[in-house]
């Protein structure tokens, strides 16, 4: 007789092939409708499935973690972030968290790098003009002039595995690398990208001409670059962010590029997604920012890569192994 398939629950819509291999291997449940989870929906799927495969869009807080049945063993997040579950709350369940690290890093220092050249270059607002109403009338000397990239300082918080990455393809733009870490990188690596630590965040945004966040999102990080840290900047610097929305103060952001004190923004993430401060959206129709809907990681060939990984953690685990890609509370 053969084994019993696990009851494998996905939240969200996932490339097909990786449906069609989940169905393959598990008994899956799948969201063909890719509409996000309600909190009720989550309940009732955490009585049944002993496997729940959420994505960033499911809050799995305590409450949700509570209501789970004895059978749900496993939490194999699809995507890399994992701020959006309760590490804790599943530990002392005895449920494993396990998440997709690595296989967004090129992905999203990409599009990091992409904003880096969005935003002073002014592409968004250049493309607005073949778009709009009005006709283009043609090239002009002191029409449309941005900054130039090659030369500035580009200082990166959060020098793992994105941050390393952006910083690659920054020295080969021209930028001067600097960063701020919780720690120091290994020094063959710090020569290699030469980049120039700061232990002191603030001294470092004094002096910078673009600011990438690339930090993870923990209590820590909430509000990083506060009104406080913005007011350091230089008012001809800009900022780029496609870690998550919450480690910069939005309203204080959005006030200062409205003042003049801010050259602008870069950014794929929000605060409070999916809505979007008005006042960053008023901005972007102004040219003074460039606004993305959360697409950092969203290629077909990373998405692929996650829906292997998540698969990986599931076989792993349910074939009594620790799996490859567990997050431990502390880590968390």
């Amino acid at each position: 007789m053969p084994k019993k398939k696990p009851l494998v629950v996905v939240t969200r819509r996932l490339p097909g092939n990786v449906e069609t291999r989940m169905r393959e291997l598990f008994d899956a449940r799948l969201n063909d409708t890719d509409k996000p989870m309600t909190k009720a929906e989550l309940v009732e799927a955490v009585k049944t499935a002993e496997v729940l495969v959420p994505t960033v869009t499911d809050q799995i807080d305590a409450e949700v973690i509570a209501a789970a049945g004895p059978q749900l063993k496993l939490i194999a997040n699809f995507g890399n972030g994992t701020d959006h579950i309760d590490i804790a709350a599943a530990a002392a369940k005895g449920i494993t968290v396990t998440n997709t690290p690595g296989v967004l890093t090129e992905d999203t220092a990409d599009m990091t790098m992409a904003l880096i050249l969005a935003v002073p270059r002014r592409l968004a607002e250049g493309s607005g003009v073949l778009t709009g109403d009005n006709e283009w009338s043609g090239w002009s000397p002191t029409w449309m002039l941005g900054r130039r990239i090659s030369g500035k300082r580009l200082g990166i918080i959060g020098m793992g595995r994105i941050g390393s990455a952006v910083a690659k393809r920054a020295r080969a733009f021209g930028l001067q690398v600097h960063y701020h870490n919780r720690r120091r990188i290994a020094a063959d690596l710090e020569e290699m990208l030469e980049a120039t630590y700061w232990e002191s965040l603030d001294q470092m945004l004094a002096r910078m001409d673009i600011v990438s966040v690339n930090c993870p999102h923990t209590p820590a990080t909430y509000h990083l670059l506060s009104a406080r840290r913005l007011k350091l900047m230089q008012k001809d610097a800009y900022i780029v962010n496609t870690a998550r929305g919450a480690a910069i103060d939005e309203n204080a952001l959005a006030k200062m590029i409205e003042a003049g004190e801010l050259a602008g923004a870069g950014l794929d993430v929000f605060e409070h997604e999916p809505a979007v401060n008005p006042r960053l959206v008023k901005l972007a129709r102004m040219g003074k920012v460039v606004l993305l809907p959360h697409m950092g990681s969203a290629t077909i060939e990373g998405r692929m890569d996650m829906g292997d990984k998540v698969i990986v953690n599931i076989k792993t685990y349910m074939d009594g192994h620790r799996p490859p890609d567990r997050v431990l509370p502390a880590a968390a």
